[in-house]
């Protein structure tokens, strides 16, 4: 989403406050006290107990998720997965010479809003039996089918890894976007010693702030902490300090943004509707698109018709592995319900032309000859 005011006063009272950041190095390799103070306090309210030494503040959740890939996982190891999963999750195991180790979402096509299946048995066989060091998941309005898992469902994969050696990385930047039915954050409370969650204000707040944050057990924190020395010095301290005051907001900003999102969401399914009908488009509870299914497996085709239109896609397949989620497509709904509009009639003509391409040519009668 684009930002709104508060962010532009956000710096402001930043600014204001960098004077007495000067006379320091500058060096947080944990991030500025504060800063993890208030993200600490925002688990809290939760209901999981955290302290600052919990915390670790990095450039977005996705470089959270590059230092534990370093930390945690040699090359050739497997790191297990939800399928499909965020696009730049699976570059950045595959960046780290992991081997991708896929576990399916079951196909809740057509199931409308809430759709929470996950194969748990599978996800926690997946961990056991592979050895896995690492698996990555995304609970809460996960990216790209906005589905959420629910807590008992939560409790009993915690259990059913009890004793593995797997660290349950959690990818929660989107678990404050629940735009229907019960907040995420209600299910995200179920913790465990070995349950690693990543944050971020890139898809709640603004993108360019480029903060995020892990939140584990202190050992894993202070690792992260020393290890990360070869990979980055931390996060700019400007930034840090403007993400303290959008985090004392006491959650006014989202609340002004989720009726928003949530306006566009239902516009851009009731476009669909009428350009796309035999597309299949299930409401999300939350998150930033809706994964739609095609009526054939034309994903990758229709996301080139589209850019030739000026639509850019990501078509189903970049969201998994081997070619899969062809009969797939994200659709996000951050943009104005005009913009969306337009996206909407630029994305049936693409489909129309498709078709019309693809469509078989019938062979021409044969002509009749009179015999004499």
């Amino acid at each position: 989403m684009p930002a709104d005011p508060s962010v532009h006063a956000a710096y402001v009272r930043a600014l204001e406050r960098l004077p007495t950041r000067l006379p320091g190095h500058g060096y947080e390799a944990s991030g500025v006290e504060a800063l993890r103070e208030a993200v600490a306090a925002a688990y809290r309210r939760r209901g999981l107990p955290t302290s600052p030494a919990q915390i670790l503040i990095t450039h977005g959740a996705h470089n959270g998720l590059v230092h534990l890939l370093r930390l945690m996982v040699r090359p050739g190891q497997p790191v297990v997965f939800d399928h499909p999963t965020y696009p730049q999750a699976l570059d950045a195991i595959l960046a780290a010479g992991a081997r991708p180790t896929p576990v399916a979402l079951p196909d809740d096509a057509g199931a409308g809003a809430g759709t929470e299946g996950w194969d748990v048995e599978g996800l926690i066989a997946a961990c056991r039996t592979s050895g896995a060091p690492l698996a990555y998941l995304v609970l809460d309005h996960h990216n790209p089918t906005g589905r959420m898992m629910r807590a008992a469902d939560r409790l009993r994969l915690l259990a059913g890894l009890k004793g593995c050696e797997t660290l349950l990385v959690l990818d929660e930047t989107l678990v404050e976007l629940t735009l229907s039915g019960p907040p995420a954050l209600t299910a995200s409370a179920v913790d465990a010693p070995r349950v690693v969650r990543l944050g971020s204000l890139s898809k709640s707040v603004w993108g360019g702030l480029r903060i995020g944050w892990i939140r584990a057990d202190r050992a894993v924190i202070q690792r992260l902490a020393q290890s990360r020395a070869s990979f980055d010095l931390g996060a700019p301290i400007l930034e840090q300090l403007a993400a303290v005051e959008l985090l004392g907001d006491g959650g006014a900003g989202l609340a002004a943004r989720r009726p928003l999102l949530r306006a566009q969401r239902d516009h851009l399914r009731m476009r669909l509707a009428e350009r796309l009908p035999q597309w299949v488009c299930p409401r999300p509870a939350g998150g930033l698109s809706v994964w739609a299914q095609l009526p054939a497996p034309i994903s990758s085709a229709l996301a080139v018709q589209a850019a030739e239109r000026g639509l850019r896609l990501a078509s189903g397949p970049r969201f998994g592995v081997d070619g899969a989620f062809e009969h797939r497509l994200r659709l996000p709904y951050t943009l104005p319900e005009p913009v969306l509009d337009v996206a909407v009639e630029r994305l049936a003509q693409a489909a129309e032309a498709l078709e019309r391409k693809t469509r078989p040519v019938s062979a021409p009668p044969p002509r009749r000859v009179a015999v004499y």
